[in-house]
């Protein structure tokens, strides 16, 4: 009886044992799981947003000189982005100074991407801006490039002018969208006063 109960015994710690190497083992593979988790957090900094901001009004200035005024109700800024990049999900309204700080352009859209090194806005989504001269402009998306001083699509167009309605594919304009160009115009509508 000695000997199966030593038996006995020992088999209680050789299984107590056991299962506290199981619950070592298992603590041990929780916390790694933990600092991957982390470590991945930090690897993954390029597609964090390093600067989030709801309900934004700002001004850009450059040189001194007051140039964009831009509303949106989210701006997010991608700063470690492989290319940098500002985003406007729920989207923008921007308008652009001239010298005498007249607004020579306004914009508005329901999403906006800017890519900063390259100066380049995509907007999409009701895309509307007004020139100057008070001519709009319609469509569902626009490309503005900054340093080329342009703006672009090659999706349809609708322009209103005062007396008449222009209707197209794709068109080129200078960035205060005075000089343009439709690439493929559909209509042209005279409007009745």
């Amino acid at each position: 009886m000695n000997n199966s109960s030593n038996i006995l015994s020992s088999s209680k710690r050789i299984a107590r044992v056991i299962l506290l190497l199981l619950v070592c083992f298992a603590v041990m593979a929780c916390a790694k799981k933990e600092v991957r988790h982390r470590a991945g957090a930090i690897e993954d900094r390029k597609a964090m947003a390093a600067l989030e901001g709801d309900d934004v009004t700002t001004l850009i200035s450059d040189s001194g000189i007051t140039r964009y005024r831009i509303k949106a109700k989210k701006w997010l800024v991608f700063d470690k982005a492989d290319t940098p990049y500002w985003e406007f999900p729920q989207g923008i309204y921007l308008e652009k100074f001239n010298m005498d700080l007249k607004a020579d352009a306004v914009v508005e859209a329901d999403y906006a991407h800017y890519n900063e090194p390259a100066q380049r806005w995509t907007l999409r989504g009701n895309v509307k801006a007004i020139n100057l001269e008070g001519e709009q402009f319609e469509t569902p998306l626009l490309y503005w490039d900054q340093k080329s001083e342009s703006v672009y699509s090659d999706s349809s167009i609708v322009i209103t002018r005062e007396v008449s309605i222009i209707q197209g594919i794709g068109f080129r304009s200078n960035q205060e969208m005075t000089q343009y160009t439709i690439l493929r115009p559909t209509g042209v509508f005279p409007i009745k006063e």
